[in-house]
């Protein structure tokens, strides 16, 4: 897995482990100049096992082979650190950047403080929020269309952790003073058409005039001493008007829908392309759906003249195919949808639709048992189909036309249970990195994306034995983009796709101590393999065990199949990575993987 800080992706020195010089001390991690915001960081190198290793004059821990990982705590501002072994020396200069904002010196808001800082666009009643840091004990308000919001003073927020601090087990929120930070909102709700200006919090509404209200942009005031300075925002504030929202359609293959304005935010079900929906606000280039997802503008294309969509549904057909059941929904326009998975059920709710559902035709299937649905609210039905084992192989959403069609993937045939216990199967590996996506790095440079390699291929030629069609998504060190793998697999349709992977951690992980086998998934299809998996391994082949993790990463995305990222062990600890690079451990790895796969497929069957 590669080592992310933030948003920086570290670039590692490439340093194969039989060319070290005999009397060369190798820091792979930190570089020096390097930034970061934790409170600490571990070094991670090597060096001949003769002598000690010193950094700032404590000696260091080292594996058999002379490799290291400490952690040493930071100071904010610069921190520097000398690695000494026998007569080298490193120097290696460490900045820890402050997480607390940035109070201004004198009468001034602090730098990229004000918000909203790009444009906005909402909904007559709803509120706008504006935000600022200034100097404590001074007085803060937005002038807005002629109206004055006061802002507030905030003193106490819980501050959250990135989500990279669920794989160090140190996600808990922390209270922190952040005096400075001002905070109001407000209530545009009425047009003057007199004045042609809007009023604040009238308790009116606006009304439908067919135009857009732009407010303009707001104006921050800031009043200090006896002082006052004003600077205007980044980002100008438009009400949209009911009788003139605009429709717009789903241009991307699959369109990403998140529940925010960025992608910070979480992922809801992706929309088929052609999906069509009314835009009821706007931030940036982020557009928010009539039924509550935001999505990026660059996704979408307007429809002049189009009104708000929406549509009934009465019948729901079937198609029996060889190895899956599609379920076609006709309807009068292709409207936003959302999946749920659970054990023995799927569910699929249609937004902006009203049921006139009389008849539905439910042919036997080999994957489903009974369809039921219900209008859960206005506007929106669920239709949930009760399955006939917990195992799910699979599905897929596109449009035809207006008709929205599910294709459900029907269990895998085992043609030679008795010899070969994966025959018929077809399985896709995905050596995960490669080419200039190097991955992790071992203590001696030794480099993720070379490990993984050798591991699918071994792993490959293993359930090759058992019967099994293997499908690899690189077999050399190329480049092969996330998007790429996973059109690979929609285009493959394997029974489970695997991503075979090393990993590290965030610059505050204890890299001395933590190590172990993970296994990653996201689609509820993909959890059983996940945890049998991860449980075999670490029973059958004595590894430690890392966890069993929901994340929503590329490669654990694709619903196509059930889909699963594995972590064989850690590059960033030194005793872990002396087994990860040796060429017997990595054949009994494969085979262990190879036997716990024939073992889930007969569970699964």
């Amino acid at each position: 897995m590669k080592k992310l800080v933030g948003l920086v992706i570290l670039s590692l020195v490439v340093t194969s482990s039989v060319a070290l010089a005999d009397s060369s001390v190798v820091v792979v991690f930190p570089k020096t100049n390097y930034q970061t915001s934790a409170e600490k960081i571990f070094f991670l190198g090597t060096a001949p096992s003769g002598g000690q290793v010193l950094i700032n004059g404590k000696p260091v821990t080292r594996s058999k082979a002379g490799h290291f990982a400490p952690s040493f705590p930071l100071q904010l501002g610069d921190n520097l650190f000398t690695v000494r072994h026998q007569n080298q020396e490193l120097q290696i200069k460490v900045t820890r950047l402050t997480t607390q904002p940035q109070l201004p010196q004198g009468l001034a808001f602090a730098k990229d403080s004000l918000t909203p800082a790009a444009d906005i666009a909402r909904l007559p009643g709803e509120l706008i929020c504006f935000s600022a840091i200034a100097p404590s004990n001074a007085s803060v308000a937005v002038n807005l269309a002629n109206q004055t919001i006061a802002l507030a003073p905030q003193p106490i927020k819980a501050q959250l952790p990135s989500n990279l601090a669920a794989l160090t087990g140190k996600n808990q929120p922390a209270n922190q003073s952040i005096a400075g930070r001002y905070e109001g909102c407000t209530i545009a709700q009425q047009l003057d058409s007199q004045t042609n200006s809007t009023n604040i919090n009238s308790g009116g509404t606006i009304p439908d005039s067919g135009k857009n209200i732009d407010l303009g942009t707001p104006e921050f005031r800031l009043t200090l001493n006896g002082q006052t300075v004003t600077q205007s925002g980044t980002g100008k504030i438009q009400i949209l008007t009911r009788a003139n929202l605009p429709v717009v359609e789903v241009t991307a293959d699959s369109g990403v829908a998140r529940t925010g304005p960025s992608t910070d935010h979480s992922r809801l079900t992706p929309l088929p392309k052609g999906t069509r929906a009314t835009v009821t606000g706007k931030e940036g280039e982020w557009l928010r759906l009539d039924y509550g997802a935001w999505i990026n503008s660059k996704e979408t294309q307007v429809l002049a003249g189009a009104i708000s969509p929406r549509t009934i549904i009465r019948s729901v057909g079937y198609r029996k195919l060889p190895s899956a059941t599609e379920i076609v929904f006709p309807l009068e326009a292709p409207v936003p949808v959302s999946v749920q998975q659970s054990d023995r059920a799927f569910s699929l709710t249609l937004y902006n639709t009203t049921a006139q559902t009389d008849i539905v035709r439910t042919d036997d299937s080999p994957l489903i048992s009974r369809l039921d649905w219900q209008q859960v609210a206005p506007g929106q039905v669920q239709y949930t189909f009760n399955l006939k084992k917990s195992q799910q192989w699979g599905y897929k959403l596109r449009y035809e036309g207006t008709s929205l069609v599910l294709t459900l993937r029907h269990p895998p045939t085992i043609k030679d249970k008795t010899r070969k216990p994966l025959s018929g199967i077809r399985i896709l590996l995905d050596p995960g990195h490669g080419g200039k996506e190097s991955g992790a790095s071992g203590p001696t440079g030794y480099l993720e994306k070379d490990v993984n390699l050798v591991v699918s291929k071994l792993l490959r030629d293993e359930l090759v034995k058992r019967g099994a069609t293997v499908v690899l998504t690189r077999e050399d060190d190329r480049d092969v983009s996330l998007v790429e793998r996973q059109a690979i697999i929609n285009k493959e349709e394997p029974a489970i796709a695997l991503s075979i992977h090393h990993n590290s951690l965030p610059d505050d992980g204890d890299a001395e101590k933590i190590k172990g086998f993970a296994a990653f998934w996201y689609n509820t299809q993909a959890h059983s393999l996940a945890l049998f998996l991860h449980n075999y391994v670490v029973k059958n082949l004595g590894q430690p065990s890392y966890g069993v993790f929901w994340d929503n990463l590329a490669l654990t995305r694709p619903a196509a199949a059930p889909s699963v990222l594995l972590e064989l062990g850690f590059m960033s600890n030194p005793n872990e990575f002396e087994q990860v690079v040796n060429p017997e451990h990595q054949k009994k790895m494969a085979k262990v993987l190879a036997d716990g796969i024939s073992e889930w497929f007969k569970k699964a069957q």
